[in-house]
């Protein structure tokens, strides 16, 4: 019996987001035909165009951005805690980790050692600030964090203005940190005339696993989940609630603090005023539709990659590429929808499997009282 229910939940989970991609699909060629466009033409364009090996390489790279954003917000989610600040974290872990990287010499693997640690600092020490102003004065991490966003940019902006911008001359003038030295940047897997498969999905796939083993197999993650799942029994079995969240938004912060590498270490080099924003909010629509899972994240992160570097051709073919907006966002309502009704069906199960082994016990009978 425990078999064939746990065998249940698993189809369940995978159907949920299958169905969810579906439906999006299907509510998306309606806008399509309303607009005059080929629902099959353009799914079309969209699929030739992913699956060119130069796209792929795009894409690979693109998801692992995601992917770190994906894994620092699904850390605090397992705790029931809201990182909305992802965006505030990474840019300014970026932004003075550019700044260390750009003014110092050092061999190759200590270089970018040096530059990921100060990220991973920065990242940790700024969600830190949201778990104390969480821990010792009742202050949302939600609030917190969307406030230390602003913060953030505002810093980055006069920071870099004032005082960490590179010298520029007549024929640079671009606002930018110094830019990192050969010996700070990542090398590249594979070698492509056009775009170069970066080293960073080496950093993704190790940061997945610390995550996976981290959670599910350490007391910490126990402790993690345990909280967010019922703090007060957390708390009556000895485990500290306010010590958890610092914890874990020092966590999600540092892996925050990994999400623009890719961009800095292997694409711009430097930090300018251009750099990628808003991969933190796409990172908890990935950690959504991942369910907060390792590998879950990872499909979603290839999925939502691959959506929003396929948005580039439909531009070229006159179609419009805000049709990818509304599949984006039909899944991810669908599938947070989707896993309530899973939710639902799962717990019922559980119940009636509950009642038949009572039954089956003779659990269920009154007890007879005693003349």
């Amino acid at each position: 019996m425990k078999g064939r229910i746990d065998l249940q939940k698993v189809l369940l989970a995978l159907a949920a987001p299958v169905i969810a991609v579906i439906f999006a699909a299907l509510v998306s060629s309606v806008v399509l035909l309303i607009s005059g466009d080929a629902p099959l033409h353009v799914f079309k364009v969209m699929l030739d165009f992913g699956t060119q090996p130069q796209q792929i390489v795009n894409i690979l790279n693109r998801s692992t951005t995601y992917y770190l954003s994906a894994v620092a917000v699904a850390i605090g989610f397992r705790m029931n805690l809201f990182n909305i600040g992802v965006d505030g974290q990474y840019r300014l872990a970026a932004f003075l980790a550019a700044a260390v990287g750009g003014n110092i010499h050092l061999p190759r693997p200590l270089h970018v050692l040096v530059i990921i640690l100060v990220a991973m600092l920065v990242g940790a020490m700024w969600a830190g600030i949201a778990g104390l102003l969480r821990t010792g004065r009742g202050v949302s991490e939600v609030i917190s964090t969307i406030m230390l966003n602003f913060i953030a940019f505002g810093l980055i902006a006069y920071l870099l203005e004032n005082y960490l911008k590179k010298p520029t001359n007549a024929a640079d003038l671009t606002t930018a940190t110094r830019p990192i030295p050969p010996s700070g940047l990542f090398p590249a897997l594979l070698h492509n005339p056009i775009q170069n498969l970066s080293s960073t999905l080496i950093l993704a796939v190790v940061v997945g696993v610390l995550f996976y083993v981290v959670v599910w197999r350490t007391r910490f993650g126990f402790d993690l989940r345990a909280s967010g799942l019922n703090p007060d029994a957390a708390r009556v079995s000895g485990i500290s609630p306010n010590a958890m969240v610092m914890r874990t938004m020092l966590l999600s912060g540092a892996i925050a603090g990994l999400v623009g590498m890719t961009e800095l270490l292997f694409n711009a080099r430097a930090y300018n005023l251009d750099f990628p924003a808003d991969l933190g909010f796409t990172g908890i629509a990935v950690a959504l539709v991942g369910r907060n899972h390792p590998a879950g994240a990872a499909l979603a992160a290839l999925l939502f990659a691959f959506l929003n570097h396929s948005a580039l051709i439909l531009d070229l073919n006159n179609i419009p590429k805000e049709i990818v907006q509304i599949m984006t966002g039909i899944i991810i309502l669908s599938v947070v929808i989707a896993y309530e009704v899973v939710r639902r069906l799962v717990q019922a199960q559980e119940t009636r499997a509950a009642a038949e082994k009572a039954r089956a016990m003779g659990l269920d009978r009154e007890p007879v009282s005693a003349a």
